[in-house]
């Protein structure tokens, strides 16, 4: 297995937007793609713009095969449209990709 750490800083006042665009919608299509996302934060304490997720693959390659998926489905272009209508709601984005240790709760 590989985790992929997604975080993005959300546009200032952008962030109960960019909460809802998950909740509502990505989240459903993820699952309608069989792509696993083992959890979503944002923190607790500090820099309250960071909006972090992750998610978890077979390897590189499923990983690459899954969000080319995401890309070519075709529902996710109309979802951006619709929630940025009022603006981006993404100022930058950083994905690292992660395999666990031998000894990692998650594997």
């Amino acid at each position: 297995m590989i985790y992929e750490l997604r975080i993005y800083y959300a546009m200032p006042g952008k962030m109960p937007a960019l909460i809802d665009r998950f909740e509502k919608h990505t989240e459903a299509l993820f699952k309608e793609l069989s792509m696993e996302c083992v959890g979503y934060w944002t923190e607790a304490v500090g820099d309250s713009s960071k909006f972090y997720y992750m998610m978890r693959f077979k390897d590189q390659a499923d990983m690459e095969k899954k969000w080319q998926s995401f890309r070519d489905c075709g529902k996710w272009p109309a979802i951006a449209a619709a929630t940025e209508k009022d603006g981006p709601l993404i100022s930058k984005a950083v994905n690292t990709v992660l395999r666990p240790t031998r000894y990692s709760a998650m594997k």
